[in-house]
């Protein structure tokens, strides 16, 4: 069995289209790491242990899954001695003992999802090689080379599930600029994304790190905790909730401020030209904000043609001397990344037509299809739909990721 990624790496590199090999950091079998998720279920009739369930989930899910039935269908294939070095249990003829789509969806609906995403996010955080929050130069960094990381907090809505109040979960995740989540919170009933800022940012890493966040998530504490507590900058999107620092904001002399600089992209039907200008003032009404940010972007239909042009305005606690515009730049458009991925989940693996609705089981799809997304962008994949058909066509690429093959 292989004990890192590095002998599935060598493998599945002449599988990814036009892709550079990327470099992947000793680690241990995901497997193992899966198995130190703890297990919260009474001893007593417990048949199937843990680790091994969420390790055929994984496999599964490589490969397009996005039910129960269908992981369960797909797990039948596996095998059989596969499973028996997964750790499931052997009937009197050898044959692995699987559990159904029921019995599997109980399962999930107990897990302990705060854990859950603990483990998986100190594996991904180790499997960017450490660069993720302090800056090194693994495969993580390539994209922003010269940057300091960025960190994305943004939350997304799991719309096919329902709580038994009837309301739809809610999660948070905090993800690299290259679109590794490293943490992940759920909102509680009757609550907001920001209650869950600090919980979700606690246990990582953040010094000299960059914190970008969407306007929900300007709130002066928050802002203040980055800086004093984690060490950390930010940069956040001004809007009404902060209606006097967007009043002032607002009526800054832009008109007065250089062009700090432009990019143009044109994609999915769209000709977007986008324009950023960087004021440095004192008196800013936020705490420790050094430079305010104006980005205006000219946005063309190419088929209908019409333009639009929106202004947005940010804070951020970087100053002059420590970051340039075209930097500032890039942090904010790696914050979309996070919304990139979100969109991944939902059109590659219909995240939201997901009829999975139990306990904390949507939020343990969810989890389970961030640290898919990853170790399909750490093999080279860039389409992730490809992916999925590959290694549905060659489950035994999905077991090598995982450590399980034989």
């Amino acid at each position: 069995m292989p004990s890192s990624l590095l002998d599935a790496l060598t493998r599945h590199c002449e599988d990814v289209p036009s892709a550079d090999a990327p470099e992947v950091v000793d680690l241990p079998a995901l497997a193992v790491v899966l198995d130190r998720v703890p297990d919260q279920r009474d001893r007593r009739g417990r048949r199937y242990r843990l680790g091994p369930v969420l390790a055929l989930c994984v496999v599964t899910v490589l490969g397009g899954a996005r039910s129960l039935a269908q992981i369960c269908r797909r797990a039948r294939a596996v095998d059989p001695q596969v499973r028996a070095t997964a750790g499931f249990l052997l009937t009197g003829d050898g044959e692995a003992v699987l559990p159904a789509a029921t019995t599997l969806g109980r399962i999930l609906a107990g897990v302990d999802g705060d854990a859950l995403d603990d483990v998986l996010g100190s594996y991904l955080a180790a499997l960017t090689g450490g660069d993720a929050l302090t800056g090194g130069d693994g495969p993580g960094a390539r994209e922003h080379r010269g940057l300091a990381p960025g960190l994305a907090v943004g939350g997304k809505t799991v719309r096919g599930a329902r709580r038994t109040d009837g309301s739809r979960p809610h999660l948070v995740a905090a993800a690299t600029h290259a679109g590794i989540v490293l943490g992940q919170r759920q909102v509680a009933a009757k609550s907001g994304e920001t209650a869950c800022f600090t919980d979700l940012l606690e246990p990582l890493n953040l010094h000299g790190a960059i914190v970008t966040a969407d306007a929900l998530h300007t709130v002066r504490e928050h802002a203040d905790w980055l800086v004093t507590a984690k060490n950390a900058g930010y940069i956040m999107i001004v809007k009404g909730n902060q209606k006097y620092l967007h009043r002032q904001l607002k009526h800054l002399p832009w008109s007065q401020v250089p062009l700090g600089g432009s990019t143009r992209d044109r994609a999915h039907g769209r000709d977007e030209i986008r324009r950023l200008k960087v004021c440095t003032l004192d008196g800013l009404l936020f705490p420790h904000a050094a430079q305010a940010v104006q980005v205006k972007r000219r946005r063309t239909d190419q088929v209908t043609g019409k333009t639009t042009i929106t202004t947005v305005y940010a804070v951020t606690s970087l100053t002059a001397e420590r970051t340039q515009p075209a930097q500032l730049a890039a942090h904010i458009r790696g914050h979309w990344r996070l919304e990139a991925l979100h969109h991944i989940r939902d059109v590659t693996f219909a995240e939201d037509a997901s009829r999975v609705r139990t306990g904390t089981a949507p939020r343990v799809m969810a989890s389970l299809r961030n640290l898919v997304i990853a170790l399909q962008q750490a093999m080279g994949w860039t389409n992730h739909a490809a992916a999925c058909d590959h290694y549905r066509d060659r489950p035994d690429h999905a077991l090598q990721l995982l450590g399980l093959a034989i």
